[in-house]
């Protein structure tokens, strides 16, 4: 347990009644009202042990009685209780320790309601349709309905089917399909899930290609799914794009960008991004730019992809630095 502000006022008092002994606990209580001793007597159930220095922390008049020797705090559920019936007889105090003991009561699947809907559905869809029924029926409904809409449609139909005729279940039965499905969850934990695939990993693959294999790979795109090609494009970074980026931008990344690699990447580009590259650099530099690519004779296509390529592939890192924003082929800027 932690110490100072992390400790309410109720858990301190806790603390402090469980170390002094049942006796002064059952003295103390009789000092309280009910509501008051619901909560302490609830925090008290929730104590089990607790570390000598935290003790210590709370009980600082105590400090040398607890220092050294004075060994773990045990509290828990039995204390509680029977400083409850000391302090307001065993009747008077069955209720408050009835509601304390239902507080405390483990509610099922509570672990699995914070593992994310589609890792879920996947742990359980290869389990028997009315396992899977228990399971959604015990979690919250919108939750239930992520899980559900992940399974295929007979699945859905067949546990939607069972859910609507669960009858009684026997608790043990319950604990048990839990611990099971902790187990696999608590196995995986230690595992980080990794997005693989998808158009982004595409549409970063196709960024490296040359363009022969980039105007290929798209021309049997848009015959077979013309909307995830579309989707692909928006998401691609070529070098015309760069048109998209503001001067400052521009300006950070010139400084990156070795001249003849420059000049040879402006050999093929438009007119409005080769003005907008010479009006980011100084009228010397801009001239000496433009002089080379008059006096340039006939280069490789390979060679201007290649130069492009290195020039997109520090824009991206610029961009992942938040140093610059850059604007994919869909036309949208793209702020980071």
């Amino acid at each position: 347990m932690a110490v100072g502000d992390k400790l309410t006022g109720v858990q301190k008092t806790a603390i402090v009644l469980a170390s002094l002994g049942e006796q002064f606990a059952a003295e103390i209580f009789k000092q309280m009202d009910e509501e008051e001793i619901r909560q302490v007597g609830l925090a008290m159930s929730k104590l089990n042990q607790v570390d000598a220095k935290v003790v210590d922390a709370v009980l600082m008049e105590f400090l040398e009685k607890l220092r050294g020797d004075s060994g773990p705090l045990v509290g828990g559920s039995k204390t509680a209780q029977r400083a409850l019936a000391l302090a307001m007889g065993e009747d008077a105090a069955r209720d408050i320790i009835a509601d304390m003991e239902r507080s405390i009561e483990p509610v099922p699947f509570e672990r699995v309601k914070t593992v994310d809907s589609k890792t879920l559905a996947s742990f359980i869809k290869s389990e028997h349709p009315q396992t899977i029924a228990v399971i959604l029926s015990h979690l919250p409904q919108m939750k239930a309905a992520e899980v559900l809409r992940e399974f295929p449609e007979n699945l859905q139909y067949d546990v939607v089917l069972r859910i609507s005729n669960l009858d009684v279940i026997p608790p043990g039965i319950i604990e048990e399909i839990d611990a099971v499905l902790q187990r696999e969850i608590v196995s995986t934990e230690g595992a980080e899930a990794k997005q693989l695939g998808g158009v982004e990993a595409v549409a970063e693959l196709l960024n490296n290609v040359d363009k022969a294999t980039e105007e290929h790979i798209f021309g049997r795109l848009e015959e077979d799914d013309p909307e995830m090609a579309e989707k692909i494009r928006q998401l691609m970074f070529v070098f015309e794009d760069l048109i998209n980026v503001d001067d400052r931008g521009i300006r950070t990344l010139l400084k990156e960008v070795r001249n003849e690699d420059l000049t040879v990447a402006l050999k093929t580009s438009s007119e409005d991004l080769r003005a907008k590259i010479l009006g980011n650099v100084s009228e010397r530099a801009a001239a000496m730019i433009q002089e080379d690519l008059e006096v340039m004779g006939p280069v490789r296509l390979s060679e201007v992809e290649q130069s492009q390529q290195k020039i997109i592939q520090i824009a991206r890192r610029l961009e992942k630095e938040g140093k610059i924003a850059i604007g994919g082929k869909g036309g949208e800027d793209v702020l980071v």
